[in-house]
């Protein structure tokens, strides 16, 4: 894997700095893409000191420009780009019949437009060289509606999931994987402080395995969709939720 570059958006803290930590630890040049760009470059130097194995980008997810200016980036830096982690997410619980259109769009673009450009910009740079891999993190609530992440949050990740079957059609033919992962809830400190002790303890008990989820686990899930070896998985959306959607 020594040779091997992936990029990572939202990857400065939460579920993208363990994705970042794993595919580091697999052996991968890790580039750690965030609009909060001093939290990434921490992890980027906590990870290599000198940069050698991973580095910070400066990227808002919302913006064309940024992909093709990291990919740019990646490209004169490390001469290669192998995988895409479409990670960057949030999302602020308002309810269905009070939200607003600023509001609205703002989850879109940060959940939804964010796949799309990525899918675009790194997806064509892949075709071009004939391999590459990109994997979005969706979520439950863009299979079952969500239950407390909000209609835009869910509206947004159900996109991302139609934009990976979408992708993965139209690349495949040029050594290309678009996949996606779905998690359910997670043990991650934002959900822990977040979500009131009472109503976490409800929506523990309401997982059929009776606990959150695992991150690293999650991490996992994506180095192996990443891997070069992984070519006959596209267009699937990898579940990944205690058993709360099954199908």
């Amino acid at each position: 894997m020594s040779n091997r570059v992936v990029l990572i958006t939202g990857a400065a803290r939460g579920l993208g700095a363990v994705v970042a930590r794993r595919f580091h630890e697999a052996g991968y040049k890790v580039a750690l893409a965030d609009i909060a760009i001093e939290a990434a470059q921490a992890l980027a130097r906590e990870l290599s000191k000198d940069e050698s194995s991973a580095c910070a980008i400066k990227l808002d997810v919302a913006s064309k420009a940024d992909f093709e200016a990291a990919r740019d980036a990646l490209l004169e830096r490390w001469g290669a780009i192998d995988a895409l982690i479409n990670n960057a997410g949030a999302s602020k619980v308002v309810p269905a019949m009070e939200i607003t259109a600023e509001q609205f769009d703002q989850v879109i673009d940060i959940n939804l437009r964010s796949v799309l450009f990525g899918c675009q910009v790194f997806g064509q740079h892949f075709a071009n060289r004939g391999a590459g891999r990109i994997v979005n993190i969706a979520s439950l609530a863009g299979q079952n509606g969500g239950s407390a992440t909000g209609a835009h949050y869910a509206a947004a990740k159900g996109g991302a999931i139609t934009l990976t079957k979408v992708f993965a059609r139209d690349l495949a033919a040029h050594g290309v994987t678009v996949n996606a992962i779905s998690p359910g809830p997670l043990d991650l400190p934002i959900v822990h402080e977040s979500v009131p002790a009472e109503k976490l303890e409800k929506v523990i008990a309401g997982i059929p395995v009776g606990k959150l989820g695992s991150a690293a686990y999650i991490a996992d899930v994506a180095v192996l969709l990443a891997s070069a070896d992984a070519y006959f998985a596209n267009g699937a959306c990898w579940d990944v939720n205690g058993g709360l959607y099954m199908r």
